[in-house]
């Protein structure tokens, strides 16, 4: 048996001190300091918070490789990369490239998840399909001649690894593709990339779809007449990704999203593989992207992804907004864990779950990252 002391420990709810976090391969439960059991192995996290481990759901790539570049040593780097930014799950997101590519990108983390289980970086739950069915007014930093209509019957056959897929529901048999997959899966459907209207987003959302992606950003903007997509994801139920890097959605909207959005807040950074490297020249599906500080641009000046680490997101919407420590972490570890079907086990430091923890200072640096009892980063 192991235990973390000495911390701030950040509930689904609160947070608690004088305490301490009892776990093995599973967190066993809370309790007081003083009923710490002798043999238990000790690890002090003395002015640091006790959290539990990020889970990001929109990460394309980090340390210059892409999920789509379909490498198996590329995956392996971007989760031992992400583990310092206490990642604990994540899921490699593919874009709108060709098929064959997309393909090969399923492959590849399809052979590497059980692996990912016990290796020294964050655990792959799956794989996050956000092209390449989209709409081409809202592509973005997406190569159009890829775009493909929504094919249910395609995202079905995957649906052991793909976790997430994006769809703009406007699009020719989006709406028939949204019910079929979630009538024959337990993939989640996000609408994204999208001309839709308010309305055709709710209608989406009536066919099974429960997310928007990265909020705000390649999707129909909220005028009070036209309130589009943004006022749909506003409005409903459905779960908002949000990349809060004070770039892609300026801070001072990040505690409204969060008021309307509640535990429904899902925390993302959509990084690139310029993320973790020096500013210059990278690429993002087939095409040069060039990064500049905190902006990821293409040549024309479009927004390509970003290289944001999700536990600057964290430290970006505290310093931004009036929200708990609880709440913020929880977008970016239970919200997103529920939002693909797996808060049961990941996402909160509750008795039964996985022992995915994080030790991080009071700037949300990361000093130690836990998964499943083991030490897979210390600073």
């Amino acid at each position: 048996m192991k235990c973390i002391k000495g911390g701030i420990i950040v509930l689904p709810n609160c947070t608690v001190e004088g305490k301490a976090v009892l776990y093995d391969e599973k967190i066993i439960g809370i309790v007081d300091e003083n009923d710490i059991p002798a043999d238990a192995e000790v690890i002090s996290a003395k002015g640091c918070y006790v959290a539990p481990g990020l889970v990001d759901v929109h990460i394309h790539g980090y340390l210059n490789e892409d999920a789509s570049d379909g490498k198996a040593e590329g995956v392996r780097k971007m989760a031992y990369g992400v583990v310092e930014n206490g990642v604990t799950t994540f899921l490699p997101t593919t874009m709108t490239v060709s098929m064959d590519e997309i393909n090969a990108a399923l492959d590849i983390c399809r052979s590497l998840k059980e692996e990912s289980k016990s290796w020294k970086g964050a655990y792959i739950a799956g794989v996050n399909a956000e092209g390449p069915f989209i709409n081409a007014s809202k592509k973005g930093a997406q190569a159009e001649e890829h775009i493909k209509a929504p094919d249910a019957d395609w995202v079905i056959a995957n649906s052991d690894i793909i976790k997430l897929v994006t769809i703009a529901p406007e699009t020719e048999g989006g709406y028939e593709a949204i019910k079929k997959i979630r009538e024959n899966s337990d993939v989640r459907v996000s609408v994204g990339h999208t001309d839709a209207t308010f309305e055709e987003a709710y209608k989406a959302f009536e066919c099974g779809a429960d997310h928007v992606t990265h909020l705000f950003n390649a999707q129909t903007a909220l005028h009070h007449r036209k309130p589009g997509v943004v006022g749909a994801g506003l409005a409903s139920d459905a779960y908002a990704e949000l990349i809060a890097d004070t770039f892609h959605v300026h801070p001072g909207l990040f505690s409204l999203v969060a008021k309307c959005k509640g535990d429904k807040l899902v925390l993302i950074t959509d990084c690139t593989r310029a993320g973790g490297m020096p500013d210059g020249e990278y690429s993002l599906g087939g095409q040069p992207i060039f990064l500049k500080g905190i902006q990821c641009l293409l040549a024309d000046g479009t927004i390509a992804g970003s290289v944001l680490k999700l536990n600057e997101a964290v430290k970006n919407v505290l310093d931004n907004t009036d929200l708990s420590v609880a709440e913020v972490v929880a977008a970016a570890s239970l919200n997103p864990a529920n939002s693909i079907g797996m808060g049961e086990t990941k996402g909160s430091l509750e008795a039964g779950k996985d022992a995915d923890i994080i030790i991080a200072d009071m700037n949300f640096e990361i000093k130690k990252t836990i998964i499943q009892g083991e030490i897979r980063y210390e600073a």
